[in-house]
């Protein structure tokens, strides 16, 4: 916890720019897109900023500036424009990706959106751990313990999200919140539709579902770009091995 909490501690508090842009050329059309950036920018002032902090501007471009975070909607990821795009641009600067062909019809695009945004902006290179103890650490995702449950702004579905309180494995005072919506009762839990990320004694990187029907879930999708799979290098996903397929 003390690596994470050093990291966000450190975190400049002037807004972040985080260039949205809009490659879903058959999903998404550009009045949609602007829809949703201002559903998702509304969402962040009002719901997360109050709780975590870290203020950000969301502007739709194609232009994005060399500084820019960039927030990219792909219909998959055969699009010309993702290759080589893993987690970071070529300058350096945190991405996360949206493919919309991947999600399914209970997954719409502002869920997954808000989910990526949120998580991007706590952990932006996917490399923090919060101890639980000696030996078990929890990946620093702020969504995928909840990430099936939602509330509404201006009429879209935004992902739940855990508070700080979620990652201190500690006993707390009654009435804690653990994340947004109210939903969990203690650190490092998850709901039926979540499931977390941990890393025992230091290598070994496992996911743990909340449900058999979560994991069942969960091995259906098509997990190309997910910031899940930067978590373990060994994984069959991980975006190494992805690149050294393509271009071979």
């Amino acid at each position: 916890m003390k690596k994470a909490r050093r990291a966000l501690l450190g975190r400049s508090l002037r807004p972040v720019r985080i260039a949205c842009i809009n490659y879903a050329e058959e999903m998404m059309s550009e009045r949609m897109m602007g829809r949703l950036t201002t559903a998702l920018q509304k969402c962040y002032d009002e719901h997360f900023l109050p709780v975590w902090g870290y203020p950000i501007d969301l502007d739709v471009t194609r232009k994005p500036k060399p500084t820019d975070w960039q927030l990219l909607y792909f219909d998959d990821a055969t699009h010309k424009n993702f290759l080589g795009r893993h987690e970071l641009t070529h300058r350096g600067q945190p991405i996360s990706k949206i493919f919309l062909k991947a999600l399914g019809e209970d997954d719409p695009v502002s869920l997954a959106a808000s989910h990526e945004l949120f998580e991007m902006v706590l952990d932006p290179m996917a490399n923090l751990w919060a101890d639980k103890t000696r030996h078990t650490q929890y990946a620093y995702e702020v969504c995928d313990a909840v990430e099936e449950e939602s509330f509404l702004v201006n009429g879209f579905p935004m992902s739940n999200f855990v508070y700080p309180s979620w990652f201190e494995p500690f006993e707390h005072p009654r009435g804690t919140k653990f994340d947004h919506m109210g939903s969990l009762k203690a650190p490092f839990s998850m709901t039926e539709g979540g499931y977390v990320i941990k890393k025992v004694n230091g290598r070994k990187v496992i996911k743990q579902f909340g449900s058999p029907e979560k994991r069942k879930r969960f091995a259906k999708e098509d997990r190309r770009g997910h910031r899940s799979e930067f978590r373990d290098p060994k994984g069959e996903h991980h975006p190494g091995r992805r690149a050294a397929k393509r271009r071979g």
